[in-house]
């Protein structure tokens, strides 16, 4: 079974910069697509970003397109969003998700990824 465990949220203001991570298990993590959600308090949850086994394919939804980056160390069973020039609206519960079936990335949909972080919360202040 795929486990996540995201890490490096926090608290920063706006403007600046976090960086989350993702460690996954299993020894066939290079053949995942992966993927960044948020879910904002009263929300629901949405895409982030997204990229492919090997990283030459990504995806961002417009709202962090140019601000956020997502990348992968599949050494090191890692992938990363760097986010920078945070907004207030950017406060959300961040979660890592997984496709342990697909090399691509399938969609953005919650339904396109079939394993799950717990989460690490995002707060802006302004």
């Amino acid at each position: 079974q795929v486990q996540l465990v995201e890490s490096g949220g926090g608290l920063v203001q706006a403007g600046g910069s976090l960086r989350l991570s993702c460690v996954v298990s299993g020894r066939t993590f290079s053949s995942y697509a992966m993927g960044w959600f948020r879910q904002a308090p009263g929300k629901e949850r949405e895409f982030v970003a997204a990229i492919s086994w090997n990283g030459g394919l990504t995806y961002y939804a417009d709202s962090v397109k140019g601000r956020f980056t997502i990348s992968r160390d599949n050494a090191k069973n890692t992938v990363l969003l760097q986010m920078n020039s945070l907004k207030p609206e950017d406060l959300a519960v961040y979660y890592c998700a997984a496709d342990p079936t697909s090399l691509l990335v399938r969609g953005r949909t919650e339904a396109d990824f079939g394993s799950w972080g717990q989460g690490t919360q995002v707060t802006v202040s302004s």
